[in-house]
């Protein structure tokens, strides 16, 4: 007996050092937040034991674990789901049909995140998430289920969201949906924020595209690849669920580059002062001109004199704008179309946001930044049941709130 209850304390001990990390007091609910980690940082070792074992990449194992969930295309009362593609690219559409016949509705291109590796539209979360923004909106949702890495790399994510969002926006095809052509939208979160700005960088600049998004809504967008040290990247590189090294990763895989790279990348020795190919690109993301003090707070510049030059030969990507839409010229910026970006204090993307709303500004393009001082990277998707977060529900509503203005 004595035995047995010395091991259940020490298991308890160790399980609860395993769990607990020191967070932010103004992060929201945090010992949830610990408990949702640790799941997380389990499937991580599992998939990287996995890689180490020569059985199967990481990233596999981390997308089958997420995407256990996978819903299928439940209709219910007023709301059709179907599952098609658009363009040869696999979509779940949700069309409200509860209006009159032949009533235009809105439309919104969703594109979902995870890292351009990890995901699905079928998700329960993201399902869920459509469903509602369907119903909320009165609206069309198509939800972009995008080919993801290591199957395919950049920029086969972007083609597949840009083939999707063109198929959509053909007028007869508008019209088969019974959506308004004057009120379409695209949305997305993290890499799905990525492709998003992207998508809507490229429509808006193509004189092929008849019909143009009303309105473009980025949700904690990973936007560039060119530093790694800006403030929000220091004061969260260890808060959940988005560590620093993970976007690194993510990048890496997402641009077939070589996963040696992360060392040089930590310490943006990718971007050295020596190395001119940079110089074009790096006033997009001077975060001590284009971040407000708030979030410069004490952080100084991370930029050595010298550094690694090979990783900008063999992945030229880091500099291209489909990959980073921060780094698009001000002429692109300023065609795209009104913005909502939505970013979180507790977030090494913070300031990828918060620089692209400061980049659509100086372009003169409206945009709305709302920021959550107690959010965390992908709480949205934690605003339903049963990883439930007071954020998520707040950051959902503010977002479907926003739309139903604007769109």
């Amino acid at each position: 007996m004595k035995v047995a209850f010395a091991l259940a304390v020490i298991l308890a001990a160790l399980t609860a050092y395993y769990v607990y990390i020191p967070l932010p007091s103004t992060v929201s609910e945090p010992w949830k937040l610990m408990l949702l980690d640790a799941v997380f940082r389990s499937i991580v070792h599992v998939g990287n034991l996995a890689n180490a074992l020569g059985l199967t990449h990481y990233i596999r194992v981390l997308n089958y674990t997420v995407t256990l969930d996978t819903l299928g295309p439940v209709s219910t009362g007023d709301l059709r789901v179907t599952d098609t593609n658009f363009g040869g690219v696999e979509v779940r559409v949700y069309e409200w049909m509860g209006g009159e016949e032949g009533e235009a509705k809105r439309g919104v291109v969703y594109i979902h995140g995870g890292g351009w590796a990890l995901g699905s539209a079928r998700m329960g979360s993201y399902d869920v998430l459509c469903r509602q923004m369907s119903v909320e909106l009165k609206a069309v949702i198509v939800s972009v289920d995008y080919r993801l890495a290591p199957d395919v790399r950049f920029p086969v994510q972007y083609d597949d969201a840009l083939l999707a969002s063109k198929y959509f926006l053909q007028p007869h095809v508008l019209a088969r949906y019974s959506v308004d052509p004057d009120r379409v939208g695209v949305s997305g979160d993290s890499a799905g924020g990525n492709l998003a700005a992207a998508v809507a960088q490229q429509v808006a600049t193509d004189s092929s595209i008849p019909v143009k998004f009303k309105v473009q809504a980025l949700i904690y967008p990973v936007l560039q690849a060119l530093d790694f040290n800006t403030p929000s990247y220091q004061q969260n590189q260890h808060v959940p669920i988005l560590y620093r090294t993970l976007m690194i990763r993510f990048w890496l895989e997402y641009l077939d580059a070589d996963p040696s790279f992360i060392h040089p990348m930590l310490v943006n020795n990718h971007t050295s002062l020596d190395l001119s190919r940079v110089d074009p690109s790096r006033a997009k993301v001077d975060w001590e001109e284009l971040l407000p003090a708030a979030f410069k707070k004490g952080y100084k510049r991370v930029a050595p004199a010298r550094g690694t030059r090979r990783v900008l030969e063999e992945v030229p990507a880091l500099l291209d704008p489909r990959a980073a839409p921060l780094l698009a010229e001000r002429g692109v910026l300023a065609r795209t179309p009104r913005a909502y970006v939505l970013t979180c204090e507790h977030d090494v993307l913070r300031d990828d946001g918060a620089m692209y709303a400061r980049r659509l500004e100086e372009a003169g393009v409206p945009v709305e930044h709302v920021h959550f001082a107690d959010g965390f990277h992908g709480c949205m998707t934690f605003a339903f049941w049963p990883t439930h977060f007071a954020v998520g529900a707040r950051t959902l509503e503010n977002y479907v709130s926003w739309l139903d203005q604007n769109l």
